[in-house]
């Protein structure tokens, strides 16, 4: 299954892992998630959530 897990398992503040930058309740979910809902949120919502760290 893929992941953008990187290991490094910790909430910042508002929420999102400092290393893979997915919310709690996607990365409690994400097991559950079909491959389709995956692909969205490492090609979509991630880059995109990088980007405004940025």
């Amino acid at each position: 299954m893929l992941t953008p897990c990187i290991g490094v398992c910790m909430l910042d503040p508002s929420g999102l892992c400092d290393g893979c930058y997915r919310t709690g309740d996607e990365i409690a979910r994400w097991s559950r998630m079909s491959d389709a809902e995956r692909a969205h949120v490492m090609d979509v919502v991630l880059p995109e959530r990088e980007a405004a760290r940025t």
